[in-house]
């Protein structure tokens, strides 16, 4: 089966060490994900790639109870769909990122824990090529 990003330009894939792409101003240092064409804090437009930490911690979470939307469909219905976990991750002292969570069990996440990014299935196309999306796990033992 083909895979596919769902966005080439977001994380690096495929790999076996997958990693977001932010950006980092040379002007000012700061960090976000994704890349913006401009600088949100002092807006330079010397903005250049930078390889986000794969680890971080878990800021805050919730968890999605309904179908979501376009572009946020995964392909679900409403009979299939199953809630899923989203947070923020921090990622050393650069930046936070939304992303989907590999658990969806409010019970077994915490504020603080450690998180690691992972690739996986978002959704299959009518052609059966599988878009791949990044999302957090739980570092086993955190």
């Amino acid at each position: 089966m083909a895979q596919i990003a769902f966005a080439p330009d977001v994380f690096t894939w495929p790999a076996d060490e997958p990693r977001l792409i932010g950006g980092r101003c040379t002007s000012c240092g700061t960090v976000t994900f994704p890349v913006w064409p401009s600088c949100a804090r002092c807006g330079s437009t010397e903005v250049e790639q930078h390889l986000l930490p794969r680890r971080g911690t878990l800021w805050t979470f919730t968890t999605q109870e309904f179908l979501p939307k376009e572009p946020y469909a995964g392909g679900e219905t409403a009979e299939t769909f199953r809630p899923y976990g989203i947070g923020l991750v921090q990622l050393d002292d650069e930046v936070r990122v939304e992303a989907r969570l590999t658990e969806s069990d409010p019970a077994t996440l915490r504020i603080g824990m450690e998180m690691e990014l992972v690739v996986v299935p978002f959704r299959t196309d009518d052609d059966g090529t599988e878009v791949m999306v990044y999302a957090f796990a739980p570092v086993e033992g955190s």
